[in-house]
């Protein structure tokens, strides 16, 4: 495996992509949405708000809209090349499947952490010099959870784009994709918890331990756990429902997850993309 033939494909997909205008939107949307947020999201107060009360209310809009971003990144990577007929072309040249698929992945990678990165980032240098007393180190964990989260669907996307024949086929197992993590799993989940004990129990936060073993199938919950476990605000909204996460809960198990997704998921793309007849 040559790494600067990953370089090379990684680079031509970052030049591909920052021409889309839709880069410049999308950090665009990013600052736009946490300044927002900041200003007028909170109901108790009014004015800007510091990076915890910001980050208690940017967690839901990110949950919606960086898997999307993944998805809508990777689904077409490679079944978008193979219905051009520029795979061909990839694989003539001294590049095996496995470095084509690399480069994609760090290409997109690097286009998705750096809007994110920016997005954020130039939100925060706004909020900063507006408020007291500011907390770098949870913005910080915010921004890097947040772009791991995107690496994980980012990951997920390539292999549904080595999955499928078709691109469009492709873009709607996407789709799915994200339904499923963003309302079935929750709706299945609650619902087996609720057969299970009795109401009084989930009103008080009595959740069980295996109900949160289950969450952690779900990448949207272990990224939401992982920004509770270390920014203090969000953290205290969760003691204020009477959420208390179990003691296997941890910062270093939360990443360990994404991780695990991303490497997965990138090990089941090549394998459909070494068998697959181009």
């Amino acid at each position: 495996m040559e790494l600067n033939i990953i370089f090379s494909i990684a680079k031509k997909e970052i030049l591909d992509n920052v021409r889309n205008k839709w880069i410049i939107i999308l950090t665009i949307i990013f600052a736009s949405l946490t300044l927002v947020v900041s200003y007028f999201g909170s109901i108790f107060s009014q004015g800007w708000q510091d990076f915890g009360v910001t980050i208690s209310g940017m967690m839901s809009l990110v949950q919606f809209l960086i898997p999307i971003i993944g998805l809508m990144l990777g689904y077409a990577a490679i079944i978008g090349e193979i219905e051009k007929g520029s795979m061909n072309s990839l694989l003539s040249l001294p590049a095996d499947r496995l470095e084509i698929l690399l480069g994609k992945f760090f290409g997109l990678g690097g286009i998705l952490s750096f809007t994110t990165f920016i997005g954020f980032g130039v939100a925060g240098i706004i909020i900063a010099a507006n408020v007291s007393g500011v907390n770098y180190a949870d913005y910080l964990i915010f921004i890097g959870s947040t772009i791991l989260l995107g690496l994980v669907f980012l990951s997920l996307a390539l292999f549904f784009s080595t999955l499928f024949k078709k691109r469009s086929t492709a873009m709607g197992g996407a789709i799915l994709l994200w339904f499923l993590f963003n309302m079935i799993l929750p709706i299945v989940f609650i619902g087996v918890m609720v057969a299970n004990i009795s109401f009084e129990s989930i009103a008080s936060g009595g959740f069980p331990d295996w109900y949160f073993t289950l969450e952690l199938f779900n990448p949207l919950s272990v990224y939401s756990a992982l920004i509770s476990l270390n920014v203090g605000p969000v953290s205290t909204m969760q003691g204020a429902l009477s959420i208390s996460y179990p003691s296997f809960y941890s910062s270093g198990l939360m990443v360990l997850i994404l991780i695990a997704w991303i490497v997965v998921s990138l090990i089941l793309a090549f394998w459909r993309f070494d068998k697959r007849d181009i």
